[in-house]
């Protein structure tokens, strides 16, 4: 029996995978999480939309200051060296294809890397689709975290996306509570999978077809 990633498990894993001296923005939700992963030793610049340039992890109760927040609103802290900007700056970088990963939250993603992450209703603010189609088309590589399925067991790994595009064919990656899957010329190749979970297995949560690598590893995150 396999037991699913949680939040953080999933953000962790991602994490892992930064490389040293990249610029990479997180966007809202499970995303933002991973700067409180990055494997020691290895500088990674966290850009946050809203201004920050070098965001830190999370920050504890007696380190909160209301200025500093990241995408999703969350007290965080500055990594050394940080540097703070205004929005337009911030949105100047994003645009002009100085960020070299950008990590999404996503409800869709289609075989091609067709992403679709913004139909949601925010509190008194109605549908939003926020710094999303800007991140999905300005940044070098778009990776996705997300849940492999809905609440209700429907797959969000589909062979074309049901709701409205943020952007067409821009994911290369998404790690899911279940998989890491990259986005291939001919569809989703599954990297990692749970232990105790088979091919058939995650098939059956996927609508479209899942090729598995010659050197499939198991996903074994830590304790989080």
């Amino acid at each position: 029996m396999f037991k699913p990633l949680n939040r953080n498990q999933m953000a962790w894993r991602a994490a892992q995978d930064l490389e040293e001296g990249t610029v990479v923005n997180l966007g809202m939700g499970m995303p933002v999480l991973a700067a409180s992963y990055a494997p020691l030793g290895r500088e990674i610049i966290f850009q946050s939309e809203n201004g920050i340039i070098g965001a830190g992890p999370e920050a504890s109760e007696n380190e909160r200051d209301p200025d500093l927040v990241d995408a999703s609103s969350r007290f965080v802290t500055l990594a050394p060296g940080a540097a703070l900007i205004e929005s337009a700056a911030s949105f100047a970088m994003i645009r002009g294809g100085h960020i070299d990963v950008t990590m999404l939250g996503g409800f869709e993603v289609a075989s091609n890397g067709d992403l679709s992450n913004w139909d949601m209703q925010v509190p008194n603010k109605g549908q939003l689709v926020g710094g999303a189609m800007d991140l999905a088309f300005g940044a070098g590589e778009v990776r996705v975290i997300m849940q492999h399925q809905t609440k209700d067991g429907s797959p969000r790994l589909l062979n074309a996306c049901r709701l409205p595009l943020t952007a067409p064919r821009c994911v290369t990656r998404i790690y899911t509570d279940l998989a890491v899957v990259d986005v291939k010329e001919n569809g989703f190749l599954v990297r990692e999978m749970l232990q105790g979970m088979t091919q058939e297995d995650l098939q059956s949560r996927t609508e479209a077809p899942l090729a598995f690598a010659r050197d499939l590893a198991s996903l074994t995150p830590p304790d989080l």
